[in-house]
């Protein structure tokens, strides 16, 4: 019997408690809002805000304001120089280090050890309870896990705090007995130079059995890639025989996706994706033959949404989760167990089905191309590169894309910086499909596409080879979970990722 077969058991209760989420979401996430307010009481926010009056939902909404991290930053930093009970009971000790503000380059979320346990911990081993479900052979625990981290630093240094990757935090905060079951060794999962730390991962992994892999596509691909350039394969398989699944998050998997199937060819391969941010650990793919992911309900967050065509609206009609219509784009608000009240976290979803709640990522607030009313946002671009890829044979690794701006005679455009795994045989036909799956996916585009009256067809630069992580290892954040922008409605990154691939 192996050891998969005998621990596959201690999962079976924890599957029952998500079949309750069909029909009880309401109830559920009222439970968490309750718990969430009892604990807020005593703090510095839960006082200010009247917390001791809050019985409902509706109390809360009209008490507490929504915020950014702008609101709560002050608050934060007090947290961080060891001041006590601010937006969470007792003393926060981790902060995960995130992509920034337009004022800061960084910002620091607080991690509290409840929200560690509750949020983000319960993720993870919600992750391998619906795979073991999904998947009856599964022999997951009979190897090692191949998990990429970041890396952490003290945080003004007091004392075991720390500030860093959520990942990082994540390592050195994890059983002790999960270590023994996953590779690289700790030491090597938290450096911080990541050119050293692929070659050390890939060496030290490549004689274990690897059955499972955990983290972002881009950075775990890097890995792979050095992994096979050391072995000399040509399949991944050939390296790791055992490997079965890929838990993957962070970023879309859609521009990775061919170039993993060519890596791993095995059909025993299976692929998981997740939805976990510095913020907090929010959806799982329940399902593998359906994208949408399931919104994990019962962890310490509370969510709320904001219809992306109020955003702007300075009394936009929030709804709860049980308010949501499906097929409509929200922004999502966050209430947690580590002190994010009425949090917006900066990402948009949408809805495909209730009663369990299952949604898809369709981008970020911030991250969008809105110049001249076409409201492309980062889903339409996805499946828009996904249709040129698959009619041309083209791979991408990584693009970025923003507005060029009118000129004298009125004409805009959009600018497109790709890194091409494999270019297409004709870069025009790339962007003609391109460009007309746009069209077809997003009607405000399509309008303003019209006879080329205003917005022109789509630019297209090729990257050179490396030019996404150069650019990223230059504002010093290559590795760990930062990401290039994929869209945006302003030139502050196309011009300086131009400016190096001319260099």
């Amino acid at each position: 019997m192996s050891i998969t077969s005998i621990t596959r058991k201690l999962f079976e209760s924890r599957q029952n408690k998500i079949d309750a989420y069909n029909n009880h979401a309401e109830i559920i996430q009222n439970q968490v809002l309750k718990k969430l307010i009892a604990n807020g009481k005593q703090t510095e926010w839960g006082k200010h805000h009247n917390f001791s009056t809050v019985q409902n939902y509706t109390q809360f909404a009209q008490t507490s304001p929504v915020n950014t991290y702008e609101e709560l930053k002050s608050y934060i930093d007090r947290m961080r120089h060891g001041e006590k009970d601010i937006l969470w009971p007792g003393q926060v000790r981790w902060y995960a280090k995130s992509s920034g503000t337009t004022n800061d380059k960084s910002k620091f979320i607080p991690v509290s050890k409840q929200g560690l346990h509750d949020t983000h911990y319960a993720g993870g081993t919600d992750a391998v309870a619906l795979y073991l479900r999904n998947t009856p052979k599964s022999r997951i625990f009979d190897g090692k896990a191949l998990i990429l981290g970041g890396s952490h630093a003290p945080n003004y240094n007091l004392q075991n705090s720390l500030v860093g990757d959520l990942s990082a935090i994540l390592i050195e905060n994890i059983n002790p007995i999960v270590n023994c079951m996953r590779v690289p060794k700790k030491s090597t999962a938290l450096l911080s130079d990541f050119e050293i730390k692929r070659d050390r991962i890939a060496r030290e992994s490549i004689h274990k059995n690897v059955t499972n892999i955990s983290g972002v596509p881009s950075w775990m691909l890097s890995v792979l890639t050095r992994v096979m350039e050391i072995t000399g394969k040509q399949h991944l398989e050939e390296v790791w025989p055992n490997l079965e699944v890929f838990f993957h998050g962070g970023v879309a998997f859609t521009p990775y996706r061919e170039q993993y199937k060519q890596l791993i060819t095995s059909p025993n391969m299976h692929y998981m994706e997740t939805y976990n941010a510095s913020e907090g650990f929010f959806g799982l793919q329940n399902d593998p033959n359906d994208p949408a992911m399931l919104l994990m309900i019962d962890y310490g967050v509370f969510y709320e949404f904001i219809p992306m065509d109020e955003l702007e609206n300075p009394n936009p009609n929030i709804v709860p989760l049980w308010g949501i219509e499906t097929g409509k784009n929200y922004a999502m608000m966050i209430s947690t167990t580590s002190g994010l009240w009425r949090y917006m976290i900066g990402d948009t979803v949408k809805f495909t089905q209730k009663d369990p709640y299952k949604f898809i990522i369709t981008g970020r607030t911030k991250f969008f191309i809105n110049a001249f009313g076409e409201e492309l946002i980062v889903d339409n671009a996805e499946k828009g590169l996904a249709i040129a890829c698959e009619k041309t044979g083209a791979q991408i690794s990584d693009y970025t894309a923003a507005p060029i701006y009118m000129n004298e005679q009125g004409k805009c455009s959009h600018q497109w910086v790709i890194e091409f795994a494999k270019a297409p045989d004709s870069l025009e036909k790339f962007r003609d499909i391109l460009d007309q799956s746009l069209q077809e996916i997003n009607s405000d585009y399509e309008a303003k596409r019209y006879k080329d009256i205003t917005l022109q067809k789509l630019e297209i630069i090729p990257a050179r080879k490396g030019l996404f992580n150069d650019w990223l290892k230059m504002k010093g954040k290559l590795g760990g979970q930062h990401k290039v922008p994929r869209l945006s409605n302003t030139r502050n990154y196309i011009d300086e990722i131009i400016s190096m691939n001319q260099e």
